[in-house]
């Protein structure tokens, strides 16, 4: 089974490292900056391990034998340059592993890619890329969620795969319904990100404020009834688990969105907040807090000169 991973920063860097390290064929299709600084080896600093390994990596337009999977581990708002950058890599009945956030990707996909085979994936984990290139991983939350779109043959594929990560040992899960996973996740994911940009805070600091529990709920509220109309309402437990996370007291958790905008770099908003506002519009539902955020976020991609 070869893997071939584009980008190999804190999402892709850190399972596709774990996968490395235990064995597997993976090779890290990167710009040439990243290849330099893998040159030493792909450094991982975790609570789950630390590793220092090895690693193969690949340029944009190097010819490589044809992987199995292509794990497209990238910002959602490289998508377009993503897919220029695997074409040639692409063959009949090739898998196409997008860890992305919100769901437009994989229709995308699939319309670029009519040879291939798309499936879901959803990566929970916190970790950044460090400037020397070191992974970060934050805590000891290391999930790796994957599944096909309905029967389209390649489920064996995925067992591998599922397996591979067990080995590896990060906790790898083989999905029965990606779609809902991937809108579990986009719902809570949401809701986190819509609040500390806004606030340019964490999740404890915003509950300081008289009315930030009630806003926080609010969020919640907003995405979740998005996600009932899409027909992908998130169960019961799946809601219980995020709203005790988003009202922990003294809770430092944050998006990486708000790192981002710190940063002053591009963020994925468009593509987590833009694109549930518009489903809203196409449903009827009133969004008001949802939309105050979407202008926080355009106003920030405004000051970028975007």
């Amino acid at each position: 089974m070869k893997i071939m991973i584009l980008g190999a920063g804190a999402v892709g860097g850190y399972f596709g490292g774990r996968l490395a390290a235990s064995g597997a064929d993976v090779t890290f299709l990167v710009r040439e900056g990243r290849a330099r600084q893998l040159e030493d080896g792909l450094r991982i600093e975790s609570p789950c391990g630390d590793a220092r390994l090895p690693v193969r990596t690949l340029l944009p337009g190097e010819a490589a034998p044809p992987p199995d999977i292509i794990m497209l581990a990238c910002k959602a708002y490289g998508l377009t340059a993503a897919m220029e950058t695997i074409a040639p890599h692409i063959h009949e009945d090739t898998v196409i592993l997008p860890v992305l956030n919100g769901m437009n990707h994989i229709p995308l996909l699939a319309s670029r890619f009519s040879e291939a085979r798309i499936w879901g994936g959803v990566a929970h984990i916190v970790a950044t890329l460090a400037e020397d290139g070191r992974v970060l991983h934050m805590n000891e939350v290391h999930r790796l969620t994957i599944g096909p779109h309905g029967d389209d043959g390649s489920l064996m594929l995925a067992e591998r795969l599922v397996e591979a990560g067990r080995q590896a040992g990060y906790d790898s899960r083989l999905s029965g319904d990606v779609l809902q996973d991937l809108w579990d996740k986009w719902v809570f994911l949401a809701s986190l990100a819509a609040a500390t940009t806004l606030f340019r805070a964490p999740i404890g600091q915003i509950l300081h404020a008289d009315a930030g529990e009630a806003l926080l709920m609010g969020l919640l509220d907003e995405i979740t009834r998005i996600a009932a109309a899409e027909g992908h309402r998130p169960g019961e437990e799946t809601l219980a688990t995020s709203r005790a996370v988003l009202i922990e007291r003294g809770s430092k958790l944050t998006a990486s969105m708000l790192r981002d905008m710190q940063a002053g770099s591009p963020t994925e908003g468009e593509h987590v907040i833009g694109d549930l506002v518009r489903r809203a519009a196409a449903h009827g539902i009133e969004t008001p807090l949802l939309e105050v955020e979407w202008v926080n976020l355009q106003s920030h991609e405004a000051g970028r000169g975007v």
